[in-house]
């Protein structure tokens, strides 16, 4: 069966960190996975895409509809043919599915991997506008439709979702393997330039708008007050990195927060560097780091628009409103600094291990996904397109 995923970039993000465990667990016998990506750029993941039989293929001009169409059906031409066209573009998934289904692309899939609904209320109405105008095209051409979390399913298969068998969540899983190597705090820190006893607030997520780095900032900037030792290890790259970094020095904190960029060890500094994982987001589809950090074993403070299926071990989960102030949020993180949550961590694996969010789960789910829409042959009202177990 052959497969093109949708992504806009090959680089260290959430919805891309889950297609490369998918890619590299899938039987690449039967499945074979390409990915068409929106930028001439070289990404993190592309080389080992490419070295486990994938092929990138660039399809530009998404922000000019006439020319990308012509673009996306020449690459179904000159890569096809495609069993099935799975996106991961949100909204703009509507039109992606719309040339698939033009193109007699059998399964369709829409994978909705962010929640929304509360940012798209507030939204001009030119955007409001087209986010209609996608979900309508997303419900006409999708075989089918998953989503990461069953709060973020409304966002783009409308409040009534659970009602049509097409829309289904399916949890995306983490590979626990990396979590269960033996890691030295000494030298991960040491790497960092982090002193072995520094309390290490931690955070791994890209510079933009829904990860609220500003506000998560302020916050350590009140824990900073408490304990001058402390320091803050932000892991990622983004359009705001640089307002981040000016608020920092604003703050006077340079010397205690440390902008890592994109790593390829996220796991490694989630066992060896951090002492509790802080999370803020303003919205968020299911939030798989969210699951990294529990796997490591840290307690994490979050916002409390994360979905709630994401707190697997709840002695590990706080959660906070967004509308507690920076010192409230502080405190609760101090409060954590004796927790001595690692302890247990065996535990807390064998808890992610039997649930849905392993990668062997996901994955499972996916292979159901692909083989039933497939077999179907875009009947979108037939029963067999729930994917519940």
């Amino acid at each position: 069966m052959r497969i093109l995923q949708v992504v806009g970039g090959m680089n260290r993000h959430g919805a891309e960190t889950w297609l490369m465990n998918v890619l590299r667990s899938i039987d690449r016998t039967k499945f074979q996975i390409d990915f068409l990506v929106h930028t001439h750029e070289q990404q993190a993941y592309e080389d080992e895409a490419k070295a486990l039989g994938s092929q990138i293929i660039r399809c530009l001009h998404p922000s000019k509809p006439w020319l990308y169409a012509k673009n996306f059906r020449q690459v179904l031409c000159e890569y096809g043919p495609y069993d099935v066209v799975h996106s991961h573009l949100h909204h703009y998934s509507g039109f992606i599915l719309q040339l698939a289904a033009q193109a007699g692309i059998p399964s369709r899939i829409a994978h909705n991997h962010s929640d929304t609904v509360q940012a798209e209320s507030k939204a001009s109405l030119i955007r409001k506008a087209y986010c209609k105008l996608m979900r309508f095209w997303i419900a006409r051409y999708s075989t089918i439709g998953l989503s990461v979390s069953q709060a973020s399913a409304p966002a783009l298969f409308g409040p009534n979702w659970q009602k049509n068998p097409r829309w289904q969540v399916a949890h995306c899983g983490i590979d626990l393997a990396p979590f269960k190597v033996l890691v030295d705090p000494t030298i991960v820190r040491s790497e960092l330039g982090i002193a072995p006893d520094a309390f290490v607030i931690g955070h791994v997520g890209r510079f933009y708008e829904p990860k609220n780095h500003i506000f998560l900032i302020e916050v350590f900037a009140e824990i900073a007050k408490c304990d001058p030792n402390a320091c803050l290890l932000l892991v990622g790259e983004g359009p705001l990195r640089v307002l981040a970094e000016q608020r920092v020095a604003q703050l006077g904190l340079t010397k205690q927060v440390v902008f890592t960029g994109l790593r390829a060890d996220v796991q490694r500094l989630m066992l060896g560097a951090m002492n509790v994982y802080l999370f803020p987001s303003l919205y968020e589809g299911l939030a798989l780091v969210l699951i990294e950090a529990q796997a490591a074993g840290l307690p994490c403070i979050v916002s409390d628009v994360i979905p709630e299926e994401a707190g697997i071990i709840p002695s590990l989960v706080h959660r906070l409103s967004l509308s507690q102030n920076p010192q409230e949020w502080a405190m609760t993180a101090l409060a954590k600094k004796q927790v001595k949550a690692k302890a247990n961590q065996l535990e807390n694996l064998k808890s992610i291990e039997s649930s849905s969010f392993n990668i062997r789960e996901s994955l499972k789910r996916l292979e159901e996904a692909y083989t039933k829409t497939a077999s179907n042959r875009c009947d979108p009202s037939s029963e067999s397109f729930n994917l519940s177990t």
